[in-house]
C-alpha cells in the first residue's frame, strides 16, 4: 500500500481529514475532500489517495456506493427505512430497513413529511435522504414512501352529495380527502374504514378509495377500536385456532404433581380478566434454614395446549402478546383458553407448571425446583381485599384464610423485599393511570392507581419465580429467552450528568454503573420541588428493557440472570420459557423444539416489537379517551407539568386526571426558542425564559379531538408577569439565571437546525 507523504504546509493532517469526513452529514468523495482543502496537481491527488486507503485499512472509514467514504457502520446518504414508532418526545422514530453488522443502528429521527406526502405510521417503510448529526444521530427526510398505493389511512367516512370525504384519526395526517360514489363500497356515514390513498391528482382534493368498514364512531368505545386498527394489532384468530382452543381439555393427573390439597391463591385487580398465577407460602421446616421460607409459584401450563407450530402457536406468536385498553382486551390466546382452561379459577381443576422455591431468613434464593402439577385455586382475591385483611379488616372470604395462607405470604414477601433494598434496585415509583368507565362507555373519571404492599407482594413472587427460571435453564443448559435490561449508554449518562449537574446532584463520572447509585439520587430529591423533574430524566436515561437469547442481566432489578416465566396466557416470551423448562426437566409434551432453539434471537426480537406495538396502542386509546374527556372542559384552567421538551413544542400531563396534551412552541410567548436537548429545556433567546422537563405549569384546555386523539393546552400567564406574552398565552415555567451567551445562542441554533 502506498504511504502518504508526511504532512507539510501543502498537505492538512491524518487527523484534520478524518475529523472532516466525520463531521460531513454525508458520505463524501475524494473529489470534496481535496476541494476542502485546496489540494490540486497530480502530487496533492497521489497523497490523498494514499491517506485514503491507509484509513479504509485501519478501519478508521469505509467505502461505500460511489467509492464514498464514511465513518464505520455510518449510514448511505439515501436508504430505505422503517418506522419503530413515535417516542416519548413525540418525535418519528425509524430504523435502517437492512442492517447486518453486530452494532445497534444509529438512532433515526423524521422530520415533518413534506407537503403532499402522507403521515408516517409504526411499520411503513420509505425511501429517506438522510444526513447524520452526531455518530448515533441522524435525521432522514421522506422522499417517497413504498408500498402499491400512495398509503394507507385510517379514516371517518362522512357522506356527502358527490360520494364520501374521510377525516384522518391520525393527529399528523394532513386534511381530508375525497371518495367518489364508486369508491365509498359500503361504508355508512360516521363509520370507522381503512381507506387506500389513490395517487395526488394534478388539482383538487387528493382522493382515497373505501378499503375495510370496520364500525361506526358513534360508539364511545370506538377510541380503542381506532387504536387496535391503527397500530395493526390482529384481532381475528385463524378458524383452525379456534377449533383447536374449543376441543381442548384439563389435563388429567397422570405424572403430574398433584398440588390440588396445597391452598394456593390468586391475588389480582379487581378489573383483571384472567388468572394465570397462584401463590403460596409456608415458613422452612429445615432447621438448616432458620427463618427461612418455603415458597410456590404455581402458572397456568399454556405450553400443553399451544404446541410448538401449531395453529395457536402461529396465531400466539404473530400477536406477541396481549393488548390492554379500559373497554376490551385482544388477546394473545383465544377465550376458549385465556379465560377458560388456563385462567386459574377457584375450585377448579386446572393444569400447571410450578416453581418450587426456598428462601433464606435475608431473602436469597437458596434452592429451586420446576414441577408440573394439577392444582386447585382456593379463592380468587382483589389486592384490595388482600390489603384490607392485612390491615386488620377482614371480609368473608379472607377471613378464613388470614393466618394459614394470607400471613405466610406477608412473611415471606417481607425477607423479599429486604433482599430488594440490599441488591439496590433502580425504585421509579411513576404514577399509574387508571380510567374508569360508566355505563355508557364513557370516561367517568381518571384516577391514580393506588400502590398496596399486596401490589408488591405479588411482584416479589414473580420476580423471584423469574429468577428460578433463568438459573434452572442456565444449569440444565438449555438457553433461555432472557428478558434483559441493559446499562444506561454513556451518551445518556453524560447528558444525564450534565442536566443532573445543573441542579445540584452529582453523577459520579467514574466506577461502575448501578441501579443503586440512582436510587440514592431519588431519595435525595423526595419530597423536594424537582423530585418528579429528577425521576423524569433517569427514567429517560434508561435502557429499553428486550427479549434476548444473550445474557446483559437486568439493570434495573440489579439481578444478573431474568427471564419472564410468569404469564404465558399473555407474553409469549413465557410461553417460550415453559417450552424450555420442560424440556430441560424431561416435564413431559410440548417442550421446546430444536427449531425454536435455533431460532431464539428472532423471536425474541419479535416479542420485543410486539410489546412496542401493544404499548403504543393502549397509549393512543387512553389519549383518545382522554380527549373525549377533556372536550367538554375546553376554557378549562388546570394544573400539570412539563412531561416532554421537543422543537415543536411542550408535552404537559395534568395532576388530576393524568391526561396529555401539547403546547405547540407557536403559541409560546414572543421569543426566538432554542431547544436544548441535554438540559431538557426550551430557552428564549431575548428574555431567558427557560421551560424546563418536569416544571410545574398551568394550563387552559384549548382544543381536544376523540377522533385523533389530540389535545392541545395554553400556558396560563402567572400573575405579575414581567415578559411580553401573546394574546391568550400563558406561564413559563421559569427564567434564566443569565441571558444566554452569544456561544450557547450559536450552539443552540446549531443543535435545533440538527433535530437534537
Amino acid at each position: 500500500m502506498t504511504k502518504p507523504t508526511s504532512p507539510s504546509a501543502a498537505f492538512p493532517s491524518r487527523e484534520a481529514v478524518l475529523s472532516f469526513i466525520r463531521s460531513s452529514t454525508t458520505p463524501v468523495g475524494k473529489r470534496e475532500i481535496a476541494r476542502a482543502f485546496r489540494l490540486s496537481g497530480s502530487a496533492g491527488r497521489e497523497w490523498l489517495k494514499g491517506l485514503l486507503k491507509e484509513l479504509e485499512a485501519d478501519g478508521a472509514v469505509e467505502r461505500g456506493r460511489g467509492k464514498r467514504l464514511a465513518p464505520p457502520d455510518a449510514l448511505p446518504a439515501v436508504g430505505v427505512l422503517e418506522v419503530t414508532g413515535i417516542d416519548t418526545d413525540g418525535e418519528v422514530m425509524a430504523r435502517p430497513l437492512t442492517w447486518d453488522t453486530d452494532v445497534p443502528p444509529p438512532r433515526i429521527v423524521l422530520t415533518g413529511e413534506a407537503k403532499g406526502h402522507p403521515a408516517l405510521s409504526p411499520g411503513d417503510r420509505a425511501l429517506c435522504k438522510l444526513s447524520r448529526v452526531t455518530d448515533g444521530l441522524y435525521e432522514a427526510r421522506l422522499i417517497r414512501r413504498i408500498d402499491g398505493t400512495a398509503g394507507r389511512v385510517l379514516a371517518v367516512f362522512r357522506r356527502t352529495a358527490d360520494g364520501g370525504r374521510l377525516i384522518p384519526t391520525d393527529r399528523r395526517a394532513k386534511g381530508e380527502m375525497a371518495v367518489l360514489p364508486l369508491n365509498t363500497g359500503d361504508a355508512q356515514d360516521g363509520d370507522l374504514v381503512l381507506a387506500d390513498i389513490l395517487p395526488a391528482a394534478r388539482q383538487g382534493m387528493a382522493q382515497a378509495r373505501v378499503a375495510d368498514v370496520i364500525g361506526p364512531t358513534a360508539e364511545p368505545r370506538s377510541a380503542s377500536l381506532i387504536a387496535i386498527h391503527a397500530n395493526g394489532i390482529p384481532t381475528a384468530f385463524p378458524p383452525a385456532a379456534e377449533a383447536q382452543a374449543a376441543r381442548a381439555t384439563v389435563p388429567g393427573l397422570g405424572t403430574r404433581v398433584d398440588l390440588r390439597p396445597v391452598p394456593l391463591v390468586t391475588i389480582d385487580g379487581a378489573d383483571a380478566r384472567d388468572y394465570d398465577d397462584a401463590v403460596w407460602a409456608e415458613a422452612d421446616q429445615n432447621p438448616a434454614n432458620p427463618g427461612g421460607w418455603h415458597l410456590l409459584v404455581a402458572i397456568a401450563d399454556v405450553a400443553y395446549y399451544v404446541r410448538p407450530g401449531g395453529p395457536l402457536d402461529r396465531a400466539a406468536f404473530e400477536r406477541g402478546n396481549s393488548t390492554y385498553f379500559p373497554d376490551r382486551v385482544v388477546p394473545m390466546l383465544p377465550e376458549a383458553l385465556s379465560n377458560g382452561l388456563c385462567s386459574l379459577v377457584p375450585g377448579e381443576d386446572r393444569g400447571c407448571l410450578a416453581a418450587e422455591m426456598w428462601i433464606d431468613a435475608k431473602g436469597r434464593l437458596i434452592r429451586h425446583r420446576f414441577v408440573r402439577g394439577l392444582m386447585r385455586s382456593a379463592a380468587r382475591l382483589t389486592y384490595e381485599q388482600v390489603q384490607a385483611a392485612r390491615d386488620g379488616t377482614p371480609d368473608d372470604t379472607t377471613g378464613p384464610l388470614l393466618e394459614p395462607v394470607l400471613a405466610p405470604l406477608y412473611g415471606a414477601f417481607a425477607c423479599l423485599w429486604a433482599a430488594r433494598g440490599r441488591r439496590g434496585t433502580l425504585d421509579l415509583e411513576l404514577p399509574e393511570r387508571l380510567v374508569r368507565l360508566g355505563e355508557d362507555g364513557r370516561i367517568a373519571a381518571i384516577a391514580p392507581r393506588t400502590r398496596l404492599d399486596s401490589h408488591r407482594l405479588i411482584e416479589e413472587f414473580m420476580i423471584a419465580a423469574n429468577v428460578a427460571a433463568a438459573e434452572s435453564l442456565e444449569l440444565a443448559g438449555v438457553p433461555p429467552l432472557y428478558r434483559v435490561h441493559d446499562r444506561p449508554s454513556l451518551d445518556k449518562m453524560e447528558s444525564l450528568r450534565e442536566f443532573l449537574g445543573g441542579i445540584g446532584y452529582t453523577l459520579p463520572r467514574t466506577g461502575e454503573v448501578a441501579p443503586a447509585l440512582f436510587t440514592g439520587i431519588l431519595a435525595r430529591a423526595h419530597g423536594r420541588p424537582e423530585a418528579e423533574l429528577v425521576s423524569e430524566v433517569i427514567l429517560r436515561a434508561q435502557a429499553q428493557a428486550v427479549y434476548s437469547p444473550e445474557n446483559l442481566g437486568h439493570f434495573g432489578l440489579a439481578l444478573k440472570s431474568y427471564a419472564h416465566f410468569t404469564s404465558p396466557i399473555r407474553r409469549y416470551a413465557d410461553l417460550v420459557v415453559h417450552r424450555a423448562l420442560i424440556r430441560a426437566h424431561g416435564l413431559g409434551p410440548g417442550g421446546l423444539s430444536d427449531e425454536e432453539m435455533a431460532g431464539l434471537e428472532d423471536a425474541g426480537e419479535h416479542v420485543s416489537v410486539t410489546e412496542r406495538r401493544s404499548a403504543a396502542a393502549e397509549r393512543d386509546a387512553l389519549d383518545r379517551y382522554a380527549a373525549a374527556y377533556l372536550s367538554e372542559r375546553v376554557g378549562v384552567r388546570l394544573s400539570g407539568r412539563i412531561t416532554g421538551v421537543t422543537r415543536f413544542g411542550l408535552f404537559i400531563r395534568l395532576s388530576e386526571s393524568g391526561a396529555d396534551g401539547l403546547v405547540p412552541a407557536s403559541t409560546l410567548p414572543d421569543d426566538r426558542y432554542e431547544h436544548r436537548e441535554h438540559e431538557h429545556a426550551l430557552v428564549g433567546e431575548r428574555h431567558g425564559r427557560v421551560f424546563r422537563l418536569g416544571a410545574a405549569v398551568s394550563v387552559t384546555v384549548a382544543e381536544a379531538d376523540p377522533l385523533t386523539g389530540s389535545t392541545l393546552f395554553r400556558l396560563d400567564a402567572p400573575d405579575g408577569a414581567d415578559i411580553p406574552w401573546q394574546s391568550g398565552n400563558a406561564p413559563v415555567s421559569g427564567r434564566a439565571e443569565t441571558k444566554t451567551s452569544r456561544k450557547d445562542r450559536h450552539r443552540g441554533r446549531k443543535a435545533t437546525s440538527r433535530g437534537k
